[in-house]
C-alpha cells in the first residue's frame, strides 16, 4: 500500500518532535550543540552521549548504541522516549525556540512506512550532498540534520544545499537550492521565493539529486 501525504506529514511532524525534544535536547546538555545527522533508517545524535551512545532514531523506534551495547525501545510519546535515553522532554529554550510543540504524553503518530519513505529521502539527499561536495572539491562534508527546520543540509558559498522532509513551503519532501541573497531570477528552476526546490516525485536516485545541485550552483555562477 502506497504512503499518503496525510501519513508523510503526520509522521514528519512526530518525528520532528523526537529530534527537537529528545535527541537534539540530550545532546545539547551534554555538548551544547543541536546538530544531528543521518544514518541509515534514520537520524542521530552528531555525539556520542556519555552512557547512550549515538542516540538514534531507525524507522519508528529509539536505539541507543554504546560500549554498554544497543537498546530499542518503540516510539509511543516524548515523554516516554525522553525517559528512555535519561533525560526530561524539552529543549531548553537557551539552545533556541523549539518549531514543534512539546506535548510529552500524546501519542506520536508514526506509520512505518511513511517514516522509511523519509528515512530513504533523507538517505538520497545525504549520498548527493556527499558527491556534490567531493565534485566542488570542497572536501568531505557531513550533511547536518539541522532539528529546527528538519532539513538535511549544508552551505557552501553563502548557499544552503539541502533535503527537506516537507514543511510550510512545501508539502512534500523536496530537494533545495536556497542562496543567501536569494533567487537570481524567477524561471522554471529559480521557482521559490528562496531559490529553487524540486519534489520527491521527480527524484528518483542520488545522481538526480546530484544533478540538481550541480544545476544550482551553476546557475549562479553564471
Amino acid at each position: 500500500m502506497s504512503t499518503t501525504l496525510d501519513q508523510l506529514t503526520a509522521t514528519r511532524d512526530a518525528l520532528h518532535q523526537v529530534a527537537e525534544h529528545v535527541l537534539a535536547a540530550a545532546q545539547f546538555a551534554q555538548t551544547r550543540d543541536v546538530r544531528l545527522g543521518h544514518v541509515p533508517g534514520g537520524f542521530t545524535t552528531y555525539a556520542e552521549l556519555p552512557g547512550q551512545g549515538h542516540v538514534m532514531v531507525i524507522d519508528d523506534t529509539l536505539v541507543t548504541e554504546g560500549p554498554a551495547g544497543r537498546r530499542v525501545a518503540p516510539l509511543t510519546t516524548v515523554a516516554e522516549a525522553a525517559a528512555f535515553v535519561g533525560i526530561t522532554a524539552g529543549l531548553p529554550a537557551s539552545a533556541y525556540s523549539p518549531a514543534t510543540p512539546l506535548r510529552p504524553d500524546a501519542p506520536l503518530e508514526i506509520d512505518l512506512a511513511a517514516a522509511q519513505t523519509l528515512a530513504r529521502w533523507y538517505g538520497m539527499g545525504d549520498a548527493g550532498l556527499r558527491a556534490f561536495t567531493t565534485e566542488i572539491g570542497a572536501g568531505p562534508v557531513r550533511p547536518t540534520l539541522w532539528p529546527e527546520h528538519f532539513d538535511l543540509a549544508i552551505s557552501i558559498d553563502d548557499v544552503n544545499y539541502g533535503a527537506s522532509p516537507g514543511d510550510q513551503h512545501v508539502e512534500e519532501p523536496y530537494l533545495y537550492v536556497g542562496p543567501h541573497a536569494g533567487p537570481p531570477t524567477r524561471d522554471d528552476f529559480w521557482n521559490a521565493d528562496f531559490g529553487a526546490v524540486v519534489t520527491m516525485a521527480d527524484v528518483a536516485s542520488s545522481d538526480d539529486a546530484l544533478a540538481f545541485f550541480r544545476r544550482g550552483r551553476s546557475g549562479l555562477a553564471t
